[in-house]
């Protein structure tokens, strides 16, 4: 493959990744310790030999392999991989675990800069802007203190059960159906997957 045609997966590949992940360009900056001029120069195109080091820190950033990032339509092999099964050849996504009495400080700040200031599990799956929950106060007739609930951050589908936080009893709560913000209610997310902690 041509060096030209490496530079352009590579530009296309950051576009798609930072959009379909929730992030920024400056929140890839701030947690890859590039310069947002490095960053702006790639997508502009106006540079064609890209330091090998630098497109390490990136494809660090996204959790994809440093190999295809120049190499891969990571858009089309997203859709083909959901279509085909989510447990295919896929890197794990890093989702940063929040403990419950940290998650409403933290639900505004980025999943890169999340990821830069918690610890991390994996999770397999075509799904993005996760964040995993750490449960200190059991929900009642759901979990218990120790479980994580990966979580879909500010989605609400009609389908999936939803994390949301009662700001009256500062507990979370789970709730099935479409749900909105409201004074009493705030939306986590759509809950994704539920871990249960065997060790208590």
């Amino acid at each position: 493959m041509h060096k030209r045609e490496r530079t352009e997966h590579l530009k296309s590949n950051i576009k798609y990744l930072i959009k379909s992940r929730g992030e920024t360009q400056l929140s890839l900056c701030n947690a890859s310790g590039l310069t947002r001029t490095t960053i702006y120069n790639i997508l502009e195109g106006k540079v064609s030999n890209v330091q090998q080091s630098t497109i390490r820190k990136i494809s660090d950033f996204f959790g994809v392999s440093y190999e295809e990032i120049e190499t891969v339509d990571f858009e089309e092999k997203e859709i083909i991989d959901s279509s085909i099964s989510p447990q295919g050849n896929m890197n794990p996504a890093a989702v940063p675990i929040i403990k419950e009495s940290l998650l409403m400080a933290n639900l505004d700040k980025r999943i890169g800069e999340l990821a830069t200031l918690h610890p991390l599990t994996y999770y397999f799956g075509t799904s993005y802007n996760l964040i995993a929950v750490l449960l200190e106060n059991a929900i009642e007739g759901w979990h218990e203190p120790g479980d994580l609930l990966i979580v879909q951050k500010g989605i609400s589908t009609d389908d999936k059960e939803k994390l949301l936080y009662d700001r009256l009893t500062k507990r979370l709560v789970i709730m099935n159906g479409a749900c909105s913000d409201s004074d009493r209610m705030s939306v986590v997310g759509d809950i994704i997957e539920e871990r249960f902690n065997d060790s208590v």
